[in-house]
């Protein structure tokens, strides 16, 4: 009995970094599906259009999220959003900041498959205000599903008045889709695995007190080679 005991400390001992370490691994997975994601939509000239891109503040990708973790109540998809730094959203992209999506309603709309959600911050209105709270789409940032392909144009009402433009991907297929009612917001606890320390989403983002993480540079080269410069109405950075 004392001999199983003793093992039986040692396990409890032992399990507490594993099942930390095997977190870490979750994450960093995250952080190099959000890469995988974007180059594969991106690099298709019928999906989100340039032009859109090009205009955007900050990218959240939601690799691989599933209907069944959107119960009421319950779990959420997770990602990571970065912006192009500097006061007016005019650098580099940024290391990236762990996302969280929720909302019951979304699970209605993605079938029994996996989906990949790409949402395209479209003002500074809005992105700080995600990187600083809990944001519900279509509430507290005016959100509409995304155009797409070649002949889409930023210029359409739409377009022009949404803070936040939302695409999926499922089984293949490409589009707009509306995650109005969802919330998204920064998930903290997710940072702290990855940066190894508390750290908060606008530090991350405007304050660099971070460097890009290994399994994100490829996701942030890949950004700064696709859409280098902010194209956006200089007016609408102030």
């Amino acid at each position: 009995m004392k001999k199983f005991a003793a093992l039986l400390a040692a396990f409890v001992v032992l399990a507490g970094p594993l099942a930390a370490a095997g977190k870490d691994e979750k994450e960093t997975d995250r952080l190099e599906n959000c890469g995988i994601v974007i180059k594969e939509i991106m690099d298709i000239p019928d999906d989100i259009p340039q032009e859109l891109i090009d205009k955007a503040e900050c990218i959240i990708v939601y690799p691989s999220v599933l209907k069944a973790a959107f119960v009421v109540g319950g779990s959420y998809g997770r990602g990571a959003m970065t912006c192009r730094t500097g006061e007016h959203f005019t650098g580099p992209w940024s290391a990236p900041t762990m996302m969280a999506l929720e909302g019951a309603s979304v699970g209605f709309q993605l079938g029994g498959q996996a989906t990949d959600f790409v949402l395209l911050v479209m003002n500074p209105r809005g992105a700080r205000a995600i990187l600083s709270s809990k944001v519900k789409l279509g509430a507290d940032a005016s959100a509409a599903a995304g155009p797409k392909g070649r002949a889409a144009t930023a210029d359409t009402d739409v377009t022009m008045r949404a803070e936040v433009l939302s695409y999926s991907r499922n089984r293949g297929l490409f589009a707009g889709i509306s995650l109005a009612g969802s919330t998204v917001r920064p998930d903290n606890n997710a940072n702290e695995k990855i940066y190894g320390k508390k750290v908060e989403a606008t530090d991350i983002i405007f304050k660099g007190k971070v460097a890009v993480p290994e399994p994100a540079q490829k996701l942030i080269a890949y950004l700064n080679q696709k859409s280098p410069k902010n194209l956006s109405d200089p007016q609408s950075l102030k």
